[in-house]
């Protein structure tokens, strides 16, 4: 991500966390005059405790001089999460912390790891890198969303694949809600990675090909781990509902494991044995 690149995201993110806050949850009064939603930059930088003017400069793009002081103040302000923050820093500050590799070679699930997917038999579980390139999957992840082995593993991104198969999009059924925790993760990896320009060249191509991935992109959180309750409509298992958790493999590679846990208060675990035998 080069400099300006770099500062039109951070641009871009401080107008839509300032647009997230209500007038009135800060003690400030909504009034009849807002033309647009959220805080105006003037009670932003009140509330911050710094100038009108240096908070319109920073959120304008501006390569002005700041300070790790000056932005806890500036993501207190907005409300932000320890996720957040830590993407405010690393876009500010240029302090992402990712080690980049000239050539990054296809990671390699351990032994260990394999025997973790397989015992998750009841659990819908993906393995994926920092980019989301797909390297590992179990066998209930091949039955509810797509038998992976089948795609080549240049075309494996998860973020890609969520977009492009039409498989994927008529599954969920809030299929918005269902991309938004995929998003969140893949901001916070962006904000870490920000001297990569792989991820850069990815957003343009994904912008490009997919209409509603701009806008998508534009009102996704930063999480490195979202919790979220997805609902599917699976062609042959119909209803199932799961809950979403994402963890970080600890190692030399940076991999995540995507584990759909079923709703306990459904039938989804027992509709989900019941498709796997079905192809034994």
């Amino acid at each position: 991500m080069n400099q300006q690149t770099r500062l039109q995201v951070l641009s871009s993110f401080l107008k839509n966390q300032r647009a997230k806050i209500l007038p009135q949850s800060v003690g400030l009064s909504p009034g009849t005059r807002r033309r647009t939603p959220g805080l105006r930059r003037e009670e932003v930088a009140h509330l911050a405790g710094v100038s009108s003017t240096w908070y319109t400069w920073l959120e304008q793009g501006r390569d002005i001089k700041v300070s790790p002081s000056v932005l806890d103040a500036v993501a207190k302000a907005l409300q932000l999460t320890v996720d957040e923050r830590k993407y405010l820093y690393a876009l500010a500050l240029e302090t992402g912390t990712g080690v980049i590799l000239q050539e990054e070679p296809q990671p390699q699930i351990s032994p260990s790891l394999q025997r973790i997917l397989k015992e998750l038999r009841a659990c819908p579980t993906i393995i994926s890198d920092r980019r989301f390139h797909i390297v590992g999957w179990n066998e209930a992840a091949a039955h509810v969303f797509l038998d992976f082995e089948q795609i080549p593993y240049e075309q494996r991104n998860l973020i890609r694949l969520i977009f492009t198969r039409k498989e994927l999009q008529r599954l969920a059924v809030n299929w918005e809600h269902f991309v938004s925790g995929f998003l969140a993760i893949f901001r916070a990896y962006y904000g870490q990675f920000v001297e990569d320009e792989w991820y850069e060249q990815f957003l343009q191509e994904m912008k490009g090909m997919h209409p509603d991935f701009q806008k998508l992109w534009e009102e996704s959180r930063v999480s490195s781990a979202p919790e979220v309750l997805v609902e599917f409509r699976h062609a042959k298992a119909g209803k199932m509902l799961f809950h979403l958790t994402s963890l970080q493999v600890q190692g030399d590679v940076d991999l995540r494991c995507s584990i759909y846990t079923p709703d306990p208060l459904s039938a989804t675990e027992t509709k989900l044995t019941q498709l796997m035998g079905a192809y034994k």
